[in-house]
C-alpha cells in the first residue's frame, strides 16, 4: 500500500508595498501638521497619539488575537490616570501628619475582614448548609457588613476632606505610578474576567462598559481620594519639563519615552502572536470548541489575553494622565477614551500589532485635525456667502467647527466598514500548501 506524503510550504514572502505605501502617506500627512501648525503643536499630537497606541494594542490583542469586545476601555484609562496621579504629586503632610491615616488603615482593615466573611459565607454548602439557606446568609452578610463598613468609611474620609483636602500622593517617580498603573488595570481585568468571560461577546460588551462608569463614578466622587472634580495638577513629567527646556524639546522628549515603549510592547507581542501562545490564542478565537477538543484550557487564556490587553491600557492611560499633567475624572469619557481606540484598531486592523499603530497615529491625526479644517472651510463658506448673497455669519462657529470631530470619524469609520472591513492592514494568516 503505498502512503503520500504531503510537505508544508510557507507561501513565500513579499515586499510589504502596501505597508509602506501607508506609512510613507501617513509621514506626508504629519509633515503636513508640522508645516501647517508648527512644532509644538504637532509634536504633542504625535505623543498623544503615542499614548493612544499604547491603549489600541491593549484592544487588538483582546479583540484581535481572541475576539473579546472589551467597551470599557475608559475605565482602564481611568485607572492608569489615577494612579500616575497617586503616586507622582507630592506627600500632602497636612494627612500624613496627623492620625487619619491610621483611621483610613483601620477601615480598610475591616473592609477586608468583611469581604473575607461574605467569601466564607459563600462557602457554608462544604459544611453541608443547604445552598438556598446559604445564598440568603451571604446576601445578608453582604448587605449588613456593607452598610457598616461605608457608615465607617463615610466619617473617616468626611475627616480628611475637612481637615486635610484629600489624601494627595506619595511622591515617587512618575515611571512607578505608570506600572502600578497597568498593574491596578490588570487586577481589576482578571476581577472582571472572572465574572464576565463565561458571558456572550455582547453581553461582555455590556458588563465592561457599565464597569467602566462605575470606575469613573468612583472617582469623580471620591473627593477624598482624587479631589473629584476639583482636579489635581500639575502632574510630573519623566522628562524635563517646558518650563525647564521649553515646549517642543520637553514633548520631543516625552514622544522619545513613549516611543521606546511601543517599540518593546510591539517587539513582545510580535514574539508573543507568532509563538505557541499566540497560535493557541488564535486557535480558541477561531474554534473554541476544537482548541478545547485538544485539552486546551480555554477560560484560563482568555483570561490570560485578557488581563494582558487591560495592563496595557492602564500603562497607556497612565502615560496620557501624566502628558496632560491633570488629572481630571470628569475628563474621561467613552467618545474619546472608547470609541476612539475602537475606530483605530477598525482602521488598522485587528490582530494586525504595526496596523493598530498605524491606526493610532492616522486616526488621532484627522481626530485633531478635523477642527481647524472644518472651522477653515467654514470660514471660506461664510466669506463666500457674505460676499455673494448677503449671508450673515453664524457667531458660533466654533463650537460648530468642533462638533465636526464627530461627524470625520463617523463617516471614517463607515467607509473603512464598507471599502475595508479587515481594516487597511489586515491580519496576515500564514497560508501553507
Amino acid at each position: 500500500m503505498e502512503t503520500r506524503r504531503t510537505d508544508i510550504v510557507a507561501t513565500p514572502s513579499r515586499l510589504p508595498l502596501r505597508e509602506i505605501l501607508l506609512f510613507l502617506a501617513l509621514l506626508a500627512a504629519v509633515l503636513g501638521v508640522y508645516a501647517a501648525m508648527g512644532s509644538a503643536y504637532s509634536t504633542r499630537m504625535l505623543v498623544e497619539a503615542s499614548c493612544y497606541a499604547i491603549l489600541a494594542l491593549g484592544l487588538t490583542i483582546q479583540w484581535g488575537y481572541a475576539g473579546q469586545f472589551n467597551a470599557g476601555v475608559m475605565g482602564f484609562v481611568a485607572l492608569g490616570g489615577f494612579s500616575a496621579m497617586f503616586f507622582s504629586i507630592p506627600v500632602n503632610e497636612a494627612f500624613w501628619g496627623s492620625e487619619l491615616p491610621g483611621e483610613l488603615g483601620l477601615v480598610l482593615l475591616y473592609m477586608i475582614a468583611a469581604i473575607l466573611v461574605v467569601l466564607g459565607a459563600t462557602r457554608l454548602d462544604r459544611l453541608g448548609v443547604p445552598k438556598r439557606l446559604r445564598t440568603v446568609i451571604a446576601v445578608v452578610l453582604g448587605v449588613v457588613l456593607y452598610l457598616v463598613v461605608i457608615n465607617a468609611l463615610r466619617g473617616v474620609t468626611d475627616q480628611i476632606e475637612s481637615q486635610a483636602g484629600f489624601i494627595g500622593g506619595l511622591g515617587l517617580p512618575v515611571g512607578v505610578g505608570w506600572i502600578v498603573g497597568g498593574a491596578l488595570a490588570g487586577a481589576v481585568g482578571f476581577f472582571i474576567g472572572r465574572v464576565c468571560l463565561g458571558l456572550r461577546s455582547d453581553y461582555l460588551a455590556i458588563a465592561t462598559l457599565g464597569i467602566a462608569e462605575i470606575i469613573k463614578a468612583f472617582l469623580k466622587n471620591s473627593d477624598w481620594l482624587t479631589r473629584g472634580t476639583a482636579t489635581v495638577s500639575p502632574l510630573p513629567w519623566p522628562v524635563p519639563g517646558p518650563a525647564e527646556v521649553g515646549f517642543t524639546l520637553a514633548r520631543a522628549m516625552y514622544l522619545s519615552v513613549t516611543a521606546v515603549m511601543i517599540a518593546v510592547i510591539f517587539f513582545l507581542l510580535s514574539r508573543a502572536y507568532h509563538a505557541p501562545w499566540g497560535r493557541m490564542i488564535r486557535a480558541i478565537r477561531d474554534n473554541e470548541l476544537s482548541a478545547a477538543a485538544m485539552g486546551k484550557d480555554i477560560n484560563r487564556r482568555r483570561l490570560e489575553i485578557f488581563v494582558l490587553g487591560c495592563i496595557l491600557m492602564g500603562i497607556g492611560g497612565a502615560a496620557l494622565g501624566s502628558f496632560n499633567s491633570m488629572f481630571d475624572p470628569q475628563g474621561y469619557l467613552p467618545l474619546n477614551h472608547t470609541f476612539l481606540v475602537l475606530v483605530m484598531v477598525i482602521l488598522g486592523g485587528p490582530g494586525n500589532n504595526l496596523g493598530t499603530i498605524f491606526g493610532a497615529v492616522a486616526v488621532y491625526l484627522i481626530w485633531i485635525m478635523s477642527e481647524p479644517l472644518a472651522l477653515f472651510v467654514m470660514e471660506l463658506v461664510v466669506a463666500f456667502g457674505e460676499g455673494t448673497f448677503g449671508w450673515e455669519a453664524p457667531t458660533n462657529m466654533d463650537s460648530r467647527a468642533l462638533q465636526a470631530r464627530v461627524f470625520v470619524i463617523g463617516l471614517l469609520i463607515t467607509l473603512v466598514l464598507r471599502f475595508a472591513p479587515k481594516g487597511l492592514l489586515p491580519e496576515k494568516v500564514r497560508h501553507v500548501a
